[in-house]
């Protein structure tokens, strides 16, 4: 196959002809596939999927990390292990391209790997490694690990993703129309186009779109200008011009700022997080708009196929028996990881997802005598499956995910499972029949992971933040924390009017509905399932990506006037 001229490989829908390349530091497409991390990475894995679905105009560009994200493992005690294995991937296939970057002011050497559109049913995705005998040590750990911890990598990573993206797009000659960075990681992109079209912001912004994902400022990377202009990440402008340029007057350079000064239009990813978005930015001059497309997730890929069917159909009796088996299956994972059985007949709760403070894993194990009273509760038994990765060098996140482990101990229905990747995240999902998922409001942008649950029957059950409030009707197709006013609440006082909440709507109104009035309980589930089919299934994301991104015009802005192109 010639790269040098590249087109999609299939044909193009007229709705969606416009070219568009989608940068991302993670893509999780499928399994075998270990190059993300988290929601993130899902994300663009639906998305990608959705693009080919919809025969879209579209291809992605990412990194070919080598050891991945990391390896869970265990330690002696069952606690948390970060292991590093190399990974192996038959299925790419050699671009034969290799080309340069300067990185840290030294030419570094790029090689360009691809994943077809026909080994997982994804659009097409071009992926980057400086792993190669042409460079030296140092330079090749760029590609070694997903988020390296090391500043200065972490900031050779982004100018791979942006300025490697950017050149390997005018490498295989696709001269996209629209240039879509998911989250800021590849904002240096931004200023090689800059330097390609003859230093016109103008130009720029007619051609950049972003995806923010992070609803507080704090949470959005920063680094020195210096250090960035050390490692090369300004395409050749000093310091002085760079400041002129992005408005930012101080020395810390902050990317998803500098984004949103280089695009056109952006978006927050649920429509609380575009409320949120616009209030956090808005005391900044010259941003571009920001919408909100809601996240969502690829029904076809996460989908299971039979409960959906005998659900449509109305056999309950197949359905129920469907579900169970789903279970059954899950907990022989637990079984081989735990050494624990458990009963697929009683009533699970899952939390997994990504380790992070905000996200609260523990907390509803925090009140020891409520605690103790649901898992020995002989009347509506429980059983309790904990997993996800915290980010290798978060302590107080691994920290939690070893008092977990430890707190298992003492329980035959409490489980904690390693490994939670793509694979282990579907069967944990079929493996629910409660979706706990509980982030200090407003701290989640979207949290998709409920989605993809729903999907394989299980209710969601959340603090009313992320893409919540679009989807859940409590009591009819999942339930919610009763939303209040969190302002004056310290962290203490909506901790524990959280967890007062969910010990609340668990006991009085989950629980017996599953044990004594199963036939409402599996209609609230048959409800989500319908709901999340036809709000939340990611080819209406990716529609809405190009009607409501894509497409839009950019319209220069007249003196005192915004640009905004909304009014299109």
């Amino acid at each position: 196959m010639d790269f040098r001229s590249f087109k999609v490989p299939y044909p193009v829908d007229d709705r969606y002809s416009k070219r568009v390349a989608y940068f991302s530091m993670e893509f999780a497409i499928h399994q075998p596939l270990k190059i993300y991390s988290g929601g993130l990475g899902f994300l663009s894995g639906s998305h990608l999927r959705s693009a080919y679905e919809l025969r879209q105009n579209l291809i992605a560009v990412g990194i070919l990390w080598k050891y991945g994200y990391y390896d869970q493992a265990r330690n002696q005690d069952q606690t948390l292990q970060v292991t590093w294995m190399e990974k192996q991937y038959s299925f790419l296939e050699d671009t034969g391209i290799k080309f340069e970057v300067t990185i840290h002011e030294h030419p570094v050497w790029v090689k360009v790997m691809y994943l077809p559109p026909n080994t997982f049913n994804s659009a097409p995705l071009f992926l980057m490694t400086t792993d190669i005998p042409e460079n030296d040590y140092i330079s090749q750990t760029i590609t070694h690990r997903l988020y390296d911890a090391n500043v200065a990598t972490k900031v050779a990573q982004f100018i791979l993703l942006g300025v490697g993206g950017a050149k390997l797009l005018d490498e295989i000659g696709f001269n996209p129309e629209v240039y879509h960075l998911n989250e800021a990681h590849g904002l240096s992109a931004a200023f090689y186009l800059y330097q390609k079209f003859g230093r016109k912001k103008e130009e720029v912004k007619k051609r950049l779109v972003f995806t923010t994902h992070t609803p507080e400022e704090a949470g959005n990377e920063k680094h020195d200008i210096y250090l960035c202009h050390k490692m090369s990440y300004f395409c050749g402008l000093t310091v002085d011009e760079v400041k002129e340029l992005t408005g930012m007057p101080d020395d810390q350079f902050n990317h998803s700022l500098a984004a949103l000064r280089f695009a056109r239009i952006a978006n927050g990813v649920s429509q609380l997080h575009g409320v949120v978005s616009r209030h956090m930015w808005e005391k900044y001059e010259n941003i571009c708009p920001i919408i909100a497309i809601t996240n969502a997730q690829n029904w076809r890929y996460w989908s299971d196929k039979l409960l959906y069917r005998s659900g449509e159909e109305g056999h309950d009796l197949i359905f129920d028996d469907r579900k169970k088996w789903m279970k059954k299956r899950a907990f022989e994972i637990v079984a081989d990881q735990t050494g624990k059985i458990f009963n697929p007949n009683v009533f699970t709760i899952v939390w997994a997802r990504r380790f992070a403070g905000y996200k609260r894993a523990g907390l509803i194990s925090t009140d020891k005598e409520r605690f103790e009273a649901l898992l020995s509760n002989t009347k509506y038994p429980v059983q309790i499956i904990w997993a996800g990765k915290p980010y290798p060098v978060d302590y107080p996140a691994i920290s939690e995910f070893n008092h977990l482990v430890h707190l298992s101990k003492s329980y035959k229905n409490v489980a904690v499972l390693i490994g939670y990747e793509l694979g282990l995240s579907k069967r944990l999902k079929q493996a629910a029949d409660c979706w706990l998922n509980n982030p200090r409001v407003p701290r989640e942008a979207s949290g998709t992971s409920g989605m993809t649950a729903a999907m394989n029957g299980a209710v969601n059950f959340s603090t009313n933040d992320g893409w919540i409030p679009e989807f859940v009707h409590h009591g009819n197709n999942g339930f919610v924390v009763p939303p209040v006013d969190y302002t004056g609440m310290t962290v203490q006082d909506q901790d524990q009017y959280d967890l007062d909440q969910l010990y609340e709507i668990l006991n009085k109104e989950m629980l017996p509905l599953y044990y004594d009035n199963h036939n409402t309980w599996r209609q609230i589930v048959k409800n989500g399932m319908r709901d999340v089919q036809i709000q939340f299934d990611s080819n209406r994301m990716a529609e809405e990506y190009y009607d409501l991104l894509y497409k839009k015009e950019y319209v220069a802005a007249r003196k005192g006037v915004v640009a905004d192109d909304m009014a299109h």
